[in-house]
Protein backbone atom coordinates (compact mmCIF):
# COMPACT_ATOMS: atom_id res chain seq x y z
CA UNK A 1 0.00 0.00 0.00
CA UNK A 2 1.49 3.55 -0.98
CA UNK A 3 1.64 6.16 1.86
CA UNK A 4 2.28 9.06 -1.04
CA UNK A 5 0.19 12.02 -1.46
CA UNK A 6 0.05 14.98 -3.53
CA UNK A 7 0.29 18.29 -3.08
CA UNK A 8 -3.04 18.76 -4.13
CA UNK A 9 -4.50 16.20 -1.70
CA UNK A 10 -2.47 17.43 1.36
CA UNK A 11 -3.48 20.97 0.77
CA UNK A 12 -7.32 19.61 0.25
CA UNK A 13 -7.26 18.15 3.95
CA UNK A 14 -6.52 21.46 5.24
CA UNK A 15 -8.55 23.58 2.65
CA UNK A 16 -5.37 25.18 1.47
CA UNK A 17 -3.89 26.03 -1.70
CA UNK A 18 -0.92 24.05 -3.04
CA UNK A 19 1.25 27.57 -2.52
CA UNK A 20 0.47 27.41 1.32
CA UNK A 21 1.50 23.70 1.43
CA UNK A 22 5.20 24.68 -0.29
CA UNK A 23 5.02 28.02 2.08
CA UNK A 24 4.82 25.63 5.02
CA UNK A 25 7.06 23.20 3.82
CA UNK A 26 10.17 26.48 3.09
CA UNK A 27 9.48 27.74 6.75
CA UNK A 28 10.13 24.27 8.82
CA UNK A 29 6.45 23.66 9.65
CA UNK A 30 6.01 20.61 7.38
CA UNK A 31 9.55 18.37 7.41
CA UNK A 32 11.45 18.03 4.43
CA UNK A 33 10.13 15.54 1.23
CA UNK A 34 11.61 13.87 -1.15
CA UNK A 35 11.67 14.25 -4.75
CA UNK A 36 10.78 11.68 -7.59
CA UNK A 37 13.29 11.19 -10.37
CA UNK A 38 10.83 13.26 -12.26
CA UNK A 39 11.12 16.16 -9.64
CA UNK A 40 7.87 15.65 -8.05
CA UNK A 41 7.25 15.83 -4.44
CA UNK A 42 6.40 13.16 -2.03
CA UNK A 43 4.50 14.23 0.86
CA UNK A 44 3.18 11.17 3.02
CA UNK A 45 0.96 10.37 6.00
CA UNK A 46 3.66 12.32 8.21
CA UNK A 47 3.29 15.56 5.76
CA UNK A 48 -0.49 15.25 6.75
CA UNK A 49 -0.17 14.96 10.64
CA UNK A 50 2.39 17.36 10.82
CA UNK A 51 -0.49 19.95 8.49
CA UNK A 52 -2.99 19.19 11.36
CA UNK A 53 -0.70 19.64 14.23
CA UNK A 54 0.93 22.59 13.32
CA UNK A 55 -3.19 23.84 12.65
CA UNK A 56 -3.89 22.85 15.82
CA UNK A 57 -1.61 24.51 17.37
CA UNK A 58 -1.56 27.97 15.30
CA UNK A 59 -5.67 27.54 16.44
CA UNK A 60 -4.21 27.70 20.20
CA UNK A 61 -1.04 29.44 20.70
CA UNK A 62 -0.52 31.65 17.49
CA UNK A 63 1.37 30.86 14.41
CA UNK A 64 4.35 32.64 15.78
CA UNK A 65 4.51 29.42 18.26
CA UNK A 66 3.29 27.04 15.80
CA UNK A 67 6.34 27.71 13.53
CA UNK A 68 8.54 27.38 17.07
CA UNK A 69 6.75 24.19 17.82
CA UNK A 70 7.39 22.78 14.60
CA UNK A 71 10.68 23.79 13.65
CA UNK A 72 11.57 22.11 17.11
CA UNK A 73 10.27 18.90 16.36
CA UNK A 74 11.65 18.67 12.88
CA UNK A 75 14.72 19.64 14.19
CA UNK A 76 14.71 17.07 17.10
CA UNK A 77 14.40 19.64 19.39
CA UNK A 78 11.93 18.41 20.94
CA UNK A 79 12.12 20.05 24.49
CA UNK A 80 12.23 24.06 22.89
CA UNK A 81 8.91 22.75 21.28
CA UNK A 82 7.22 21.67 24.39
CA UNK A 83 8.74 24.59 25.92
CA UNK A 84 6.78 26.85 24.08
CA UNK A 85 3.67 25.29 24.61
CA UNK A 86 4.35 25.23 28.72
CA UNK A 87 4.86 29.11 28.48
CA UNK A 88 1.12 28.84 26.75
CA UNK A 89 -0.42 27.08 29.52
CA UNK A 90 1.30 29.36 31.92
CA UNK A 91 -0.16 32.30 30.55
CA UNK A 92 -3.93 31.19 30.58
CA UNK A 93 -2.81 29.73 34.38
CA UNK A 94 -2.31 33.29 35.31
CA UNK A 95 -5.09 35.13 33.63
CA UNK A 96 -7.24 32.20 35.50
CA UNK A 97 -5.43 33.40 38.68
CA UNK A 98 -6.22 37.36 38.02
CA UNK A 99 -9.91 36.70 37.40
CA UNK A 100 -10.04 34.94 41.04
CA UNK A 101 -7.94 38.03 42.15
CA UNK A 102 -10.62 40.68 40.51
CA UNK A 103 -13.66 38.55 41.62
CA UNK A 104 -12.10 39.29 45.42
CA UNK A 105 -11.31 42.90 44.81
CA UNK A 106 -14.84 43.12 43.54
CA UNK A 107 -16.22 42.18 46.78
CA UNK A 108 -13.63 44.17 48.87
CA UNK A 109 -14.90 46.78 46.85
CA UNK A 110 -18.71 46.20 47.66
CA UNK A 111 -18.22 45.71 51.19
CA UNK A 112 -15.95 49.11 51.96
CA UNK A 113 -18.77 51.14 50.30
CA UNK A 114 -21.48 49.43 52.08
CA UNK A 115 -20.02 48.85 55.93
CA UNK A 116 -16.79 51.11 55.93
CA UNK A 117 -16.22 54.70 57.13
CA UNK A 118 -13.58 56.84 56.15
CA UNK A 119 -10.29 55.29 56.91
CA UNK A 120 -7.40 56.91 58.99
CA UNK A 121 -4.97 55.15 56.60
CA UNK A 122 -2.77 57.34 54.97
CA UNK A 123 -3.00 55.11 51.78
CA UNK A 124 -0.38 54.51 49.18
CA UNK A 125 1.89 56.41 46.58
CA UNK A 126 2.47 55.72 42.85
CA UNK A 127 5.24 53.44 43.06
CA UNK A 128 3.62 51.19 45.46
CA UNK A 129 0.04 51.01 43.77
CA UNK A 130 2.37 50.08 40.67
CA UNK A 131 4.62 47.27 42.24
CA UNK A 132 0.91 45.59 43.26
CA UNK A 133 -0.71 45.92 40.02
CA UNK A 134 2.17 44.80 38.06
CA UNK A 135 2.56 48.47 35.57
CA UNK A 136 4.79 51.27 35.64
CA UNK A 137 4.32 54.46 37.42
CA UNK A 138 3.46 56.36 34.19
CA UNK A 139 0.49 54.04 33.27
CA UNK A 140 -1.30 54.61 36.29
CA UNK A 141 -0.50 58.35 35.60
CA UNK A 142 -2.52 57.48 32.21
CA UNK A 143 -5.48 55.58 33.55
CA UNK A 144 -5.48 58.83 35.83
CA UNK A 145 -5.96 60.68 32.82
CA UNK A 146 -8.08 59.04 31.24
CA UNK A 147 -10.72 59.51 34.36
CA UNK A 148 -10.31 55.96 35.39
CA UNK A 149 -8.44 56.41 38.61
CA UNK A 150 -8.93 59.15 41.08
CA UNK A 151 -6.21 59.01 43.75
CA UNK A 152 -6.00 61.86 46.16
CA UNK A 153 -3.49 64.24 47.34
CA UNK A 154 -0.87 65.04 50.45
CA UNK A 155 -1.93 68.81 51.36
CA UNK A 156 1.70 68.86 52.31
CA UNK A 157 3.77 67.55 49.29
CA UNK A 158 1.15 67.43 46.41
CA UNK A 159 1.87 63.73 46.22
CA UNK A 160 -0.95 61.33 44.79
CA UNK A 161 -2.17 58.65 47.40
CA UNK A 162 -4.09 55.27 46.75
CA UNK A 163 -6.77 54.32 49.26
CA UNK A 164 -7.39 50.73 49.33
CA UNK A 165 -10.30 51.64 47.19
CA UNK A 166 -8.39 53.01 44.39
CA UNK A 167 -6.07 49.94 44.47
CA UNK A 168 -8.80 47.72 44.14
CA UNK A 169 -9.51 50.08 40.97
CA UNK A 170 -6.18 49.99 39.87
CA UNK A 171 -6.85 45.91 40.01
CA UNK A 172 -9.52 45.88 37.34
CA UNK A 173 -8.34 48.54 35.05
CA UNK A 174 -5.30 46.41 34.98
CA UNK A 175 -6.73 42.87 34.60
CA UNK A 176 -9.62 44.85 31.52
CA UNK A 177 -7.13 46.19 29.82
CA UNK A 178 -4.78 42.78 29.75
CA UNK A 179 -7.59 41.63 28.49
CA UNK A 180 -7.82 44.03 25.17
CA UNK A 181 -10.77 46.29 26.47
CA UNK A 182 -10.57 49.35 25.15
CA UNK A 183 -10.26 52.12 27.42
CA UNK A 184 -14.16 53.31 27.02
CA UNK A 185 -15.44 50.13 28.11
CA UNK A 186 -13.68 50.25 31.20
CA UNK A 187 -14.81 53.59 32.10
CA UNK A 188 -18.29 52.72 31.87
CA UNK A 189 -17.23 49.54 34.00
CA UNK A 190 -15.52 51.87 36.67
CA UNK A 191 -18.21 54.40 36.21
CA UNK A 192 -21.04 52.68 37.15
CA UNK A 193 -18.92 50.49 40.00
CA UNK A 194 -17.97 53.69 41.50
CA UNK A 195 -21.50 55.28 41.16
CA UNK A 196 -23.91 52.23 41.71
CA UNK A 197 -21.67 49.49 43.60
CA UNK A 198 -22.85 47.04 41.48
CA UNK A 199 -20.96 44.50 40.08
CA UNK A 200 -23.23 43.71 36.99
CA UNK A 201 -21.56 45.40 34.54
CA UNK A 202 -17.96 44.42 35.71
CA UNK A 203 -19.33 40.56 36.07
CA UNK A 204 -20.55 40.90 32.38
CA UNK A 205 -16.98 41.52 31.32
CA UNK A 206 -15.47 38.86 33.59
CA UNK A 207 -17.97 36.43 32.51
CA UNK A 208 -16.75 37.14 28.49
CA UNK A 209 -13.32 37.08 29.51
CA UNK A 210 -14.08 33.27 31.32
CA UNK A 211 -15.46 32.11 28.63
CA UNK A 212 -12.92 33.26 26.16
CA UNK A 213 -10.49 31.83 28.38
CA UNK A 214 -11.93 28.13 28.60
CA UNK A 215 -12.49 28.37 24.71
CA UNK A 216 -8.40 29.05 24.54
CA UNK A 217 -7.81 26.42 26.81
CA UNK A 218 -9.85 23.80 24.79
CA UNK A 219 -8.13 24.73 21.21
CA UNK A 220 -4.55 24.57 23.60
CA UNK A 221 -5.87 21.23 24.94
CA UNK A 222 -5.98 19.90 20.89
CA UNK A 223 -3.14 21.41 19.90
CA UNK A 224 -1.50 19.46 22.31
CA UNK A 225 -3.66 16.27 21.46
CA UNK A 226 -2.40 16.83 17.71
CA UNK A 227 1.41 17.23 18.32
CA UNK A 228 1.31 14.33 20.27
CA UNK A 229 0.02 12.43 17.76
CA UNK A 230 2.50 13.01 15.09
CA UNK A 231 5.47 13.02 17.24
CA UNK A 232 4.30 9.25 18.30
CA UNK A 233 4.14 8.83 14.63
CA UNK A 234 7.58 10.41 13.89
CA UNK A 235 8.93 7.78 16.70
CA UNK A 236 7.84 4.97 15.01
CA UNK A 237 9.89 2.80 13.09
CA UNK A 238 9.79 2.96 9.51
CA UNK A 239 10.17 0.28 6.81
CA UNK A 240 9.92 -3.74 7.64
CA UNK A 241 11.18 -3.37 11.10
CA UNK A 242 7.74 -1.92 12.03
CA UNK A 243 6.55 -5.71 11.87
CA UNK A 244 9.08 -6.78 14.61
CA UNK A 245 7.45 -8.28 17.54
CA UNK A 246 7.94 -5.74 20.21
CA UNK A 247 9.46 -2.95 18.52
CA UNK A 248 8.26 0.74 19.65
Amino acid sequence: MSDRLRAIDLARTAGISVQQVRNYIEMGILPPVERTAGGYRIFTSAHAKALVAAREVAAGHGWKAARTVMRAVHDGDLETGLAELDAGHAELDRERAELATVHDALDAILVSRTTSGPTSRRGMRIGQVADAVGVRPPVLRLWESRGLLLPGREKSTGYRVYTDSELRMAHVVALLRRGNHPLATVRAVLDELRTTGSPERVGEELANRKRDLHRRSLHRLRASAALYTYVQHLRQPQGPAAAAPGSM
